[in-house]
């Protein structure tokens, strides 16, 4: 993925988020990818000017989406430092969540949490087969670039990294948005099928080191190929 800004992305799905375009668009990704960040960052990044970054920060923090607080390092004035706020994570892609939410709760409260365990696998086989034929031919570095580029597609800002530590062979991926989100909250048997694909797909060992259905900012999964190395 890189340091660039998507030149399209995929609509937002929030009524506070209507005519939201443009800019302040492309800002409210960069600060769900970095996190926070600074009014010259924001500006250089987007390539305007100081002004027109803060014009377009002020209209998201009046929608509530961008929040703003003081950073100081060392002496001089503090310098203004941008994040999204708790409000924004509902305006990113969800897909369609609210409907997929409402159907698992069916399914539990009928099949109980078996059902929505089967449900889920489910539809990881069909996710299974779809990945599997992009990745089947490539090596394990190279699988695992395609499947953070197949994630990154489907609208969950994804990374893949290779570990840099010596005679570490592994990779670390990061997803910075998260469309079940709001399933994952409810239903956590869906991060665990999330994992378990992930494991067949790379043929690999995949630990879920941080989750954003538990509160962090990102998921992120530490995957270590299996010795053997067969797809």
């Amino acid at each position: 993925m890189g340091d660039s800004i998507p030149p399209t992305v995929s609509p937002f799905e929030n009524p506070i988020a209507e005519g939201i375009n443009g800019q302040k668009k492309k800002i409210l990704w960069y600060l769900k990818v970095m996190q926070q960040a600074g009014l010259e960052e924001l500006a250089n990044t987007m390539k305007i000017s100081r002004m027109g970054a803060h014009k377009h920060l002020a209209g998201l923090q009046k929608r509530g989406l961008v929040e703003a607080f003081e950073s100081r390092t060392g002496v001089g004035r503090p310098r203004m430092i941008y994040k999204l706020s708790s409000q924004s994570k509902t305006v990113f892609p969800k897909s369609y969540a609210s409907i997929a939410t409402h159907s698992l709760d069916f399914i539990e409260k009928n099949m109980g949490k078996d059902g929505v365990i089967r449900m889920l696998r489910e539809r990881q086989n069909d996710l299974f087969s779809t990945y599997y034929e992009r990745l089947k031919n490539l090596n394990f570095g190279d699988r695992v670039k395609e499947l953070a580029k197949i994630r990154d597609e489907e609208g969950y800002i994804v990374e893949s990294r290779k570990n840099k530590s010596k005679g570490d062979s592994g990779h670390v991926l990061l997803e910075y948005n998260c469309p079940i989100i709001h399933i994952a909250e409810k239903h956590w048997e869906a991060c665990s099928a999330e994992t378990e694909l992930f494991e067949k797909l790379l043929y690999a060992d995949v630990e879920t080191t941080h989750r954003a259905a538990k509160g962090d900012l990102v998921c992120e999964f530490a995957i270590k190929e299996k010795k053997d190395g067969h797809l």
